[in-house]
């Protein structure tokens, strides 16, 4: 038998160190596959070493091996793989695992259970964060320092930010002023002060305003410094309270108080102004010390008490409304914000218990007027003199001048035809009605002939004109009201509504021996 061995072509010898050889006598010896390195230790003592030791609660490392829609394994050198549940992968809620780590990232997690009931060690990234994120916030709050982070979520009344862990930031304390728009601020990376903070209850809050208001301080105060009393500044209304609104002036905020929103009375600042409004106003005081800035609305606007007195004078009649009855008389608003008083010896020429014996709120009638105390914001005011005639107030002029009203003291001054008029209550209705029948220029029924709203009292005429120049002239009412006269020597005369009565037209009084209709 031939020595001679046949290598198959195309395989390469190996080398004696690589291969098996024989000895002197020609037995075969293999080449050594394994060296036994376990140095005389057991093989089951060499496997305990390499697995980690760890509990739960632990800080454990490791690498991500597979990304799963709804887990990520991390294998951390234990005998088998670590899960870390998707919910527990990022303080983010609805999270892609795949956004949040890759495979082959060196990942640190927290170890929640060692062994649930399927045998799994169960891991949490996001848990972990938190453990180095408190120690480290802790810090910074000691510190006063400020926190970083982007803007992850919008909750009710805020913003969380990725400081480590959720920070929450509330809306109030997003700006230097309140915020109505949160979803803007999502993505963007801010700065803010920690303000609160409870381990145990695991509450961060965060203050953006505090940042800003300290980086700005040195702005303030030179905005402060060169702000005057007495200037007029164009803002913006970033809040409306109950006692005020607040201004920014471009940058700082200063306070509009109740009192000077408008110079007529305000039941809430919200009537007046709302937020985003951009108004003038003028700088009343400036608190240094403090920095508060107290502004005025209505000092930018004309004083309608000022304006009146300046276009009327003592002895004209004006038309108004009954607002309020008090023991000693009544008060009647004749302008926008403006009433006066009629005293109860001014309500008619005989004796007065009661000023509702005379007239009703919501009544509307012609005064005259017969005091005008501008300083101390007074009017005084006459039913009675306004019932023996006077001359109308400029306003009143074109439509109850004397030209509107003919030798018999009728009334021939305009009717308004040209404007639409819908009735809005049956007595609307019924005096549309009659005017409708008897036309526009027509008076009110004949005495002893019922009006015909279907709820409104009959309305007697007076027993004579009188004289055009001491007649309180007559005109449609705007919303047809039914009106009661003042006492028995001067009841009230409705003039029938046209097709379409001017707004707030006067409705006449005239004298008469009779009582009034009781409405």
């Amino acid at each position: 038998m031939s020595d001679t061995h046949v290598v198959p072509t195309g395989t390469d010898l190996l080398s004696p160190e690589a291969m098996g050889h024989f000895d002197e006598n020609g037995v075969y010896i293999p080449r050594s596959i394994t060296e036994d390195d376990l140095g005389g230790g057991s093989l089951e003592d060499a496997m305990a070493g390499t697995i980690v030791e760890f509990e739960d609660g632990d800080l454990v490392e490791g690498t991500v091996v597979k990304i799963d829609r709804d887990e990520v394994l991390l294998d951390i050198g234990f005998k088998s793989e670590g899960v870390i549940p998707v919910r527990e992968l990022s303080i983010r809620n609805d999270v892609d695992p795949s956004e949040i780590v890759s495979l082959g990232e060196a990942v640190e997690a927290l170890v929640l259970q060692k062994e649930d009931k399927e045998g799994r060690l169960i891991l949490s990234k996001k848990r972990a964060q938190y453990e180095r994120a408190w120690g480290t916030i802790e810090k910074l709050k000691e510190a006063d320092e400020v926190v970083t982070g982007p803007v992850i979520e919008v909750v009710k009344g805020g913003l969380i930010v990725d400081i480590g862990l959720r920070g929450f930031l509330p809306a109030s304390l997003v700006e230097l002023r309140r915020v109505r728009e949160l979803q803007p601020y999502v993505g963007r990376t801010i700065e803010a002060k920690i303000i609160e903070l409870d381990r145990n209850r695991n509450n961060v809050v965060l203050s953006r305003r505090a940042w800003l208001e300290e980086t700005q301080k040195e702005q303030r105060g030179e905005f402060l410094v060169n702000l005057k009393p007495g200037e007029r500044r164009r803002g913006v209304v970033s809040s409306v309270v109950n006692f005020g609104a607040f201004v920014d002036l471009g940058g700082m905020d200063g306070l509009v108080h109740v009192s000077e929103l408008s110079w007529k009375h305000v039941d809430h600042p919200s009537s007046v102004v709302s937020v985003g409004d951009e108004i003038d106003v003028e700088v009343l005081d400036v608190d240094l010390s403090k920095e508060r800035i107290s502004l005025s609305l209505k000092a930018t606007q004309t004083d309608p008490w000022q304006e009146f007195a300046n276009s009327h004078q003592v002895g004209e009649l004006v038309y108004g409304r009954i607002t309020k009855l008090v023991p000693f008389g009544s008060f009647v608003q004749v302008g926008d914000g403006i009433e006066g008083l009629v005293h109860i010896s001014e309500m008619a020429g005989h004796h007065v218990d009661l000023p509702e014996q005379v007239v009703t709120p919501g009544e509307e009638l012609w005064v005259k007027i017969i005091d005008i105390d501008l300083q101390r914001r007074r009017i005084s005011l006459s039913i009675k003199q306004a019932a023996e005639g006077g001359e109308v107030s400029e306003e009143y002029r074109e439509a109850f001048g004397e030209h509107a009203y003919d030798d018999e003291g009728n009334y021939v001054g305009p009717v308004f035809a040209e404007t639409e008029f819908t009735p809005e209550t049956e007595a609307q209705a019924a005096w549309a009605d009659y005017v409708a029948e008897h036309g526009p220029t027509e008076g009110g029924p004949t005495e002893g002939t019922p009006a015909p709203a279907a709820e409104a009292p009959a309305v007697e005429a007076p027993a004579e004109a009188p004289a055009p120049e001491a007649t309180a002239p007559e005109a449609p009412a705007a919303e047809a009201p039914v009106v009661e006269a003042p006492a028995a020597e001067a009841p009230a005369v409705e003039a029938p509504a046209a097709e379409a009565p001017a707004a707030e037209m006067p409705v006449a009084e005239a004298p008469t021996e009779e009582a009034p209709a009781e409405a």
